[in-house]
């Protein structure tokens, strides 16, 4: 069986967060955000190693504070990204073990995934190669001219707020960002690359929970769904 590798770009400065710190190091609960995060994919057992890809510099940090503190036991790799997301999630794919077959992409900013998130992916995307999680959108949504002015009330029965993980082919993935690096071109998610290549990517649901921290506000939210979820 095709082992499942999951990427995990964890690279970006808190700028959002009124912080210089990486983000992925700022608490939650007492603990770095990508703790978190690495926790879920740890516990679960559709995933057989793990990629993390982290900002120049902090690949030692991430070895000693966080994989050996917190016991992050599964096997894990610590590379350092590129200059975008992508450039490092280009990079976390070139280091991916010759007999994964599959590649789940999550943020590491997002927390509160969850192991069964991850499995409904995983299953799904044996069957058509390109997966990722996504929410309906709930608001109104209307496209602008370059003055402000309203030009377009798109129809939102069919609009998602596409999250990660996202989950591929391996060699779909590599290609897809083979051609897009080739061409110079940069797509706000890895699904994007895929698209453009005609290949269908189906969007099953996630969870209104799965944010992405990027505001200290965020920290406040996902702090409430903790607790919810009995994390204490």
């Amino acid at each position: 069986m095709d082992k499942i590798t999951a990427v995990i770009p964890a690279a970006g400065q808190g700028r959002r967060m009124k912080s210089y710190l990486n983000k992925q190091f700022l608490l939650l609960k007492g603990m770095p955000i990508i703790v978190h995060t690495l926790r879920v994919f740890q516990a679960a057992t559709v995933i057989d190693e793990i990629i993390l890809v982290c900002g120049e510099g902090e690949d030692g940090y991430y070895r000693k504070e966080i994989l050996h503190n917190f016991e992050i036991n599964k096997p894990t790799r610590v590379l350092t990204g590129g200059r975008e997301r992508q450039d490092s999630v280009f990079r976390g794919l070139c280091g991916v073990s010759g007999d994964s077959g599959y590649v789940m992409v999550h943020d590491g900013a997002r927390p509160l995934v969850t192991v069964e998130m991850i499995s409904r992916l995983v299953d799904e995307v044996k069957q058509c190669k390109a997966v990722v999680a996504g929410v309906p959108v709930k608001d109104t949504i209307k496209r602008t001219d370059a003055g402000g002015i309203i030009t377009e009330t798109l129809q939102r029965e069919r609009l998602w707020s596409i999250q990660t993980p996202q989950v591929f082919a391996r060699d779909l993935l590599t290609r897809a960002h083979e051609q897009a690096r080739a061409v110079d071109f940069y797509g706000t998610d890895d699904a994007a690359l895929v698209e453009r290549m005609g290949v269908p990517v189906k969007v099953v649901p996630g969870s209104y929970d799965n944010i992405k921290i990027t505001t200290p506000e965020d920290i406040l939210i996902a702090e409430t769904i903790l607790l919810r979820r009995g994390n204490r």
